[in-house]
């Protein structure tokens, strides 16, 4: 892994911040649930007035433990220091009293109020009948000491999620939370956003204001924005410390120890006819309201087309139509020039396959075996039926055994419910059915999403081979790392459309951040056709 470049890190605070933001002490952390220990022994020290990352994969332990500072679990052992002195904290109200505060890493905003309606009833003294007219100029005293604004006479549900993360922030502040924990802060957020929030939140916590204690998986915003680093892994502190004094692959190496990370296939050169094209293509949502509109695309052979943009924006329905799950409303797919209709029949025809998001829930049933659900695109054909419905267990279990084996799915056996494997293999059970055969069209969403960086590894080295074997594939993803280190192409969507297209060496993070964010010069298409 190499390192990411980023802004210079974060300079130390000022010895002489004043004492309003504290210190925050997790000594000897220990929780088990029945025979999994999820915390053992851990020890975390965020000295006041810093912003200190908290690393690890999915399941290292991370959650458990900011649960545990928040009360709602409670540590079989261990105890929390508040500027070095004990504090029991045995519910979310007792963290809130000690000035402790959390934003999640969904949104807990009540859509239908006002962003001012949300920030006062979101108060423990909250009267029953309020004046808004003496509410609300407090809250334009409180806005105008705030880093950053959101409009606070609409509705939450038409803030775009840049400004309900940033409105989930300023909620604890206007609670007077000193110790915030952010939970994965940028997920939602552009890059330009991401380095704005994370900015001023540091430039704040400096200044004594208050402590962050940030959750990310992203490498390039510890590096720039925080002081110090705690790893944690399979439930135990695997290290950390001054983050100026990490290297990126310091830290990943602390976070997955001695596991092998599979080596990524060179890159073949990008084909020359199109295989994939989507053209004017116009999709509803259940309530009548455009999802998206106008999205014409052409994938070559052999390329990988990366779709970045930020959640909400008509990605997940794209996904959805060329998988036949949302009908389109106007436009055409075509697939080597042939009009395409994403219809069980076709999809073998035309050789598409695909990794929906969170393939557990879209692309298996968790109950059915390993085999079974790997036998789902193959079930009806020879070797595993004959007569054209007559089922052969013995073939299809075969088959299972030689695919578990080529994609390294870890499973007991081809029997074990499909539900019973982790994230990462159950995405690669998934890619060992849809990669198996002749792949002429790929369609993949959010395919790391969660996952630990072994499985990250293998699965994005499998994209890519199928990209290097001719096949045309779309990646969607929220990840915009993901992307630039995929795709050959990439598009952004921005309220429904396709708003930028351009290949990704002629491009940067910023520019794509812009459009994005609906910043950019019209409806650019660098590069080439859409």
């Amino acid at each position: 892994m190499t390192a990411l470049s980023a802004p210079a890190p974060a300079a130390p605070p000022a010895e002489t911040a004043p004492r309003r933001a504290p210190s925050l002490e997790a000594l000897g952390m220990t929780k088990v649930f029945g025979g999994l220990v999820a915390l053992d022994d851990v020890s975390l020290a965020v000295p006041a007035g810093t912003v200190h990352a908290l690393l690890g994969e999915n399941g290292a332990g991370k959650s458990t433990l900011v649960k545990c500072i928040m009360g709602f679990y409670r540590q079989d052992r261990g105890d929390v220091l508040l500027d070095g002195t004990a504090t029991a904290i045995r519910s979310p109200r007792d963290a809130q009293g000690a000035g402790i505060g959390m934003v999640y890493q969904h949104f807990t905003l009540v859509p239908s109020l006002t962003a001012a309606e949300n920030l006062v009833v979101a108060r423990a003294d909250a009267p029953s009948v309020i004046d808004w007219a003496a509410e609300k100029a407090k809250l334009a005293e409180f806005m105008a000491r705030m880093p950053f604004q959101v409009p606070l006479d609409i509705p939450v549900a038409d803030l775009s999620a840049g400004e309900k993360q940033k409105l989930e922030i300023l909620k604890l502040l206007a609670l007077d939370q000193r110790f915030l924990i952010l939970d994965e802060p940028t997920s939602v957020l552009t890059p330009d956003e991401a380095d704005e929030v994370l900015g001023l939140l540091g430039a704040m916590a400096r200044r004594g204001e208050f402590t962050v204690l940030m959750i990310t998986h992203k490498f390039r915003e510890v590096s720039a924005y925080a002081d110090d680093v705690t790893v944690l892994r399979r439930g135990k502190r695997a290290g950390g410390g001054a983050t100026a004094a990490l290297s990126v692959e310091d830290m990943s190496r602390l976070m997955i120890g001695e596991t092998t990370i599979r080596e990524r296939a060179a890159r073949a050169p990008v084909g020359e006819g199109t295989v994939l094209e989507l053209a004017g293509l116009f999709a509803d949502n259940p309530d009548g309201s455009r999802a998206f509109a106008e999205i014409s695309l052409k994938v070559k052979g052999g390329e990988i087309v990366g779709i970045a943009g930020v959640s909400g924006n008509g990605q997940s329905a794209l996904v959805e139509a060329l998988a036949g799950q949302r009908p389109l409303a106007d436009g055409r797919i075509f697939i080597r020039d042939e009009p395409f209709e994403p219809t069980r029949e076709n999809y073998h025809k035309y050789k598409v396959f695909g990794l929906p998001e969170e393939p557990l829930k879209n692309a298996a049933v968790p109950r059915m075996s390993v085999a079974e659900n790997i036998a789902f695109r193959s079930f009806d054909r020879p070797p595993i039926a004959s007569l054209g419905w007559w089922l052969s267990p013995g073939p299809m279990r075969e088959k299972a055994r030689d695919l578990i084996a080529r994609y390294r799915v870890k499973t007991p056996s081809p029997d074990t419910p499909i539900e019973h494997l982790s994230g990462g293999n159950v995405q690669r059970a998934i890619l060992a059915r849809e990669l198996s055969g002749d792949v002429d069209v790929l369609v993949v969403a959010n395919p790391c999403f969660g996952l630990d960086f072994a499985s990250v590894s293998e699965i994005r080295s499998q994209i890519l081979e199928a990209r290097n074997r001719g096949a045309a594939v779309l990646l969607v993803s929220e990840d915009l790392d993901e992307i630039l280190e995929l795709a050959d192409r990439v598009a952004v969507m921005s309220e429904g459309k396709i708003a930028y297209v351009a290949p990704v060496g002629e491009t940067d993070r910023n520019t794509i951040g812009k459009h994005m964010a609906g910043h950019g010069a019209g409806h650019a298409a660098a590069g080439g056709q859409r």
